[in-house]
């Protein structure tokens, strides 16, 4: 079956070699995402609507799922503006936001997520990298432009909702904040807080704004599914699992559709993870990510790694050009950096089979880190040895560990000042590893080539069910 890869945002030739000339390389065309749809969606008619003049009550007891949505769904059909919600605690259900709409949270205003599972509709949601019934988030856009959440209030998530799966149905939880096939959308200022589920995910997404957003919970903070020239600044992170993951689909199915998450900048974020990790990349990377930067943030905490990177034989695709610079780690369990392309994540009951199904993974670089009593510095064995990792650069590195560097089935690689303290054990140690500052390295063990990942049988169709979520 023909893939349907979009490959559409590729740079012009003379955009390329500007963004090249400052040294910031495609990732930066992230930086194109920072436009005001609030402003844009205020402009457009001067419409403005209060859901008290449809019967909102905000009084935390009363269900106002109706007067919200009406008010969204009038601002929406009569051209776009702004539903300003003011002071009060709103207990709704899924609200619905339409094209060129703006949600404005005043400063004492909540959204409380109602804890009735009946409150969120069942439709089809992308769950663990594949398409599955599930119920609505609290807050949602689909197939939407123009769509924006802002201000200083709050949108926080029923804690009557344990858990990511609903134990009698099968069926996936709300996430807090939703949106599918949105294209220019932010979310600025607000406060969020969401139970054991997902926070804010955005699947097939293009030009996307999170500033300033603070986000709470008990599970991921943001994941970024299959999405184009997104912006995450200046956002403060408190999660139970990773508190960003980038992703892009998981199997066959991931794979068919093809969509990469690729141009993301990440930038000026303070990060505290309990579960996994500040940043993960993967492991649902079967339609691809690419050309990523992550700059001048702060990893306060990691239950893991402060950054991990991962994948596994049968995802596919690739992870190529990620740039992560100005990094200041600390409170993280094992270690900064971990790269796994060998077994992260749970095989998909269709997964990309043989050598196709070994992620092509190249050009990363990490320069300008602070790592202070970090347990190990860069664990990156769980390689293939078939598709070794092309483009490895660590560089201005500083700071302290208790174990430095292992690293296997490695091409151009570059070490250049990385001036860590090592309290045991070698500062470097390699397997089939060949580029720059490799003297002196004390040799590993040679990873072991997994066996090959067969095709599922009968054969994956697209459209077919694959499977309950995990």
């Amino acid at each position: 079956m023909t893939k349907t890869a979009r490959d559409d945002s590729a740079p012009s030739p003379s955009r390329r070699a500007v963004l090249s000339a400052a040294g910031l390389g495609a990732a930066a065309l992230a930086t194109t995402a920072t436009a005001s749809t609030a402003k844009t969606a205020a402009k457009s008619t001067g419409l403005r609507l209060d859901p008290r003049d449809f019967g909102a009550k905000g009084d935390g007891t009363t269900k106002d799922t109706v007067a919200l949505q009406t008010a969204l769904d009038r601002c929406a059909v009569l051209g776009g503006g702004v539903v300003t919600v003011p002071p009060g605690v709103y207990l709704t259900g899924a609200l619905r936001l339409g094209s060129n709409t703006t949600l404005l949270l005043d400063e004492g205003a909540t959204l409380q997520g109602s804890p009735d599972l009946a409150d969120y509709p069942v439709v089809q949601v992308r769950w663990e990298g594949r398409w599955t019934p599930g119920h609505v988030g609290l807050v949602w856009a689909q197939d939407a432009r123009g769509v924006a959440i802002a201000g200083k209030g709050r949108i926080l998530g029923s804690k009557a909702i344990p858990g990511r799966v609903d134990k009698a149905s099968g069926l996936r939880h709300p996430a807090l904040l939703e949106f599918v096939e949105v294209q220019d959308l932010s979310v600025t200022d607000v406060f969020t807080e969401q139970n054991d589920m997902w926070s804010i995910h955005p699947v097939y997404c293009d030009d996307v704004l999170f500033r300033g957003v603070t986000v709470r919970g008990g599970a991921d903070g943001i994941d970024v599914d299959s999405c184009r020239r997104v912006v995450i600044e200046r956002c403060d992170f408190d999660t139970v699992d990773d508190c960003i993951s980038l992703k892009s689909g998981r199997g066959m199915e991931g794979n068919l559709i093809g969509r990469p998450t690729e141009d993301v900048r990440i930038s000026d974020c303070a990060f505290r993870d309990h579960r996994w990790a500040c940043i993960g990349i993967g492991s649902e990377t079967s339609g691809g990510i690419r050309r990523v930067l992550v700059e001048r943030c702060q990893c306060l905490a990691a239950y893991t790694f402060a950054i991990y990177i991962k994948s596994r034989p049968g995802r596919g695709a690739f992870i190529e050009d990620i740039v992560m610079r100005d990094l200041d780690v600390s409170g993280a369990r094992d270690g900064f950096l971990r790269l796994n392309f060998l077994d992260s994540g749970k095989q998909d009951p269709f997964p990309v089979a043989g050598p196709e199904g070994v992620p092509t993974v190249r050009n990363f670089t990490f320069e300008r880190i602070k790592v202070t009593d970090v347990p190990v510095l860069v664990q990156a064995t769980n390689i293939h040895p078939d598709k070794p990792l092309d483009g490895f650069t660590l560089r201005n590195v500083t700071g302290s560990a208790g174990k430095g560097m292992s690293l296997a089935n490695m091409r151009n690689v570059v070490l250049d000042h990385v001036d860590v303290a090592v309290a045991e054990g070698p500062k470097l140690a390699i397997s089939n590893v060949t580029g720059r500052g490799l003297a002196g390295a004390a040799a590993l063990e040679p990873t072991v080539r997994p066996a090959d990942v067969a095709a599922a049988e009968p054969p994956y169709r697209l459209g077919m069910m694959s499977g309950k979520p995990n």
